[in-house]
């Protein structure tokens, strides 16, 4: 098992692929650094050491545009299939398990599970507002079109 294998927050989805989510806040400590990450937050943060990508993202609201949100994600989907990948917010609870929940419709859970099943594989309090389950239908919609 690789130390990237045995990472708090590593969530493994249904289609094989395997994403860490984790909040900004929390001490890093001797997590292995991403090859890419998705960061979620209402600033750009900066980070220096590998690529990511910034989706302005407000603490218990929705994406300031949806397209760069499932673009972004899609990505992240995309290149977890070989590489480290990292989706975190502020907490890495609420956008991040919304998040999460997206990964898990891209992945192959139902949308209408999606919720539940981030919950069951992620955290407890993923998805922390009506308007985040609302967002993930909406944007599980779009990724149908």
């Amino acid at each position: 098992m690789s130390a990237w294998e045995a990472v708090s927050g590593l969530v493994k989805f249904p289609d094989g692929r395997s994403i860490r989510g984790t909040g900004v806040r929390r001490p890093r400590g001797d997590v292995p650094a991403p090859d890419f990450a998705v960061y979620l937050l209402g600033r750009d943060p900066f980070i220096d050491g590998w690529p990511y990508r910034w989706v302005k993202w407000r603490d218990f609201s929705l994406p300031d545009s949806m397209d760069e949100a499932i673009s972004a994600l899609g990505e992240a989907h995309t290149r977890a299939e070989r590489e480290r990948v990292e989706i975190a917010c502020g907490g890495g609870m609420g956008r991040t398990g919304t998040a999460m929940s997206l990964l898990a419709v891209m992945s192959g859970v139902e949308p209408a599970d999606a919720v539940a099943w981030a919950r069951e594989n992620y955290h407890l309090r993923a998805v922390e507002t009506r308007r985040q389950r609302q967002w993930i239908k909406e944007a599980a919609a779009r990724l149908r079109m």
